[in-house]
């Protein structure tokens, strides 16, 4: 790394229901970082709950256990030189907030991005069948439908995905990291 915004790190939280498009934003996103040079790591929500959280459930308790511990990689990684893109619900905003004063105690960049798709929308996209299968009775709990979601208050973007496409939305956020002197 040769200048210092691209050895400079930050942890970039993408926030919204289930199948509002954080982890296309977050891949697409990444994918530009990275061909531009830049230390990325894309921190799937589901991948970390496979690995890092296994054994959690979906309570508010567990919930907040599974963001805390995002939000410990995600610090780490960004002090050090990494732009850390976290595509994770994270449905309450304490949660949110404990994270991002972790990152301002250490000094670390901490950009909340809010994916803010109407839950119908999600609903029709379905990317894993769960509000399906939440319909039908098998699933209870789904963030946004019988499980709160509270959106951010004072997001550093909100990104419509129901009105532009992830490319458009991966180019605004691009556009706001730059901004920032990140990218």
């Amino acid at each position: 790394m040769t200048t210092t915004s691209r050895a400079q790190g930050a942890t970039v939280w993408l926030t919204g229901l289930p199948s509002a498009g954080k982890t296309t934003i977050a891949r697409l996103l990444g994918s530009r970082l990275k061909a531009e040079g830049h230390r990325v790591e894309v921190l799937d929500g589901d991948e970390i709950r496979r690995f890092l959280s296994a054994g959690l459930g979906f309570s508010r308790a567990d919930r907040n256990t599974n963001v805390q511990r995002i939000g410990l990689v995600a610090e780490v990684l960004a002090r050090n030189g990494v732009l850390a893109v976290v595509p994770v619900i994270a449905p309450y905003a304490d949660s949110r907030e404990a994270v991002r004063k972790r990152h301002q105690t250490s000094g670390t960049p901490y950009i909340e991005v809010h994916v803010a798709t109407p839950v119908e929308v999600c609903g029709e996209r379905d990317v894993k069948g769960l509000y399906a299968r939440q319909a039908a009775g098998q699933l209870r709990g789904l963030t946004g439908v019988d499980d709160p979601y509270e959106p951010p208050l004072d997001p550093a973007l909100t990104l419509e995905t129901h009105l532009q496409t992830p490319e458009e939305s991966a180019a605004a956020l691009h556009a706001l990291l730059t901004e920032r002197g990140l990218a």
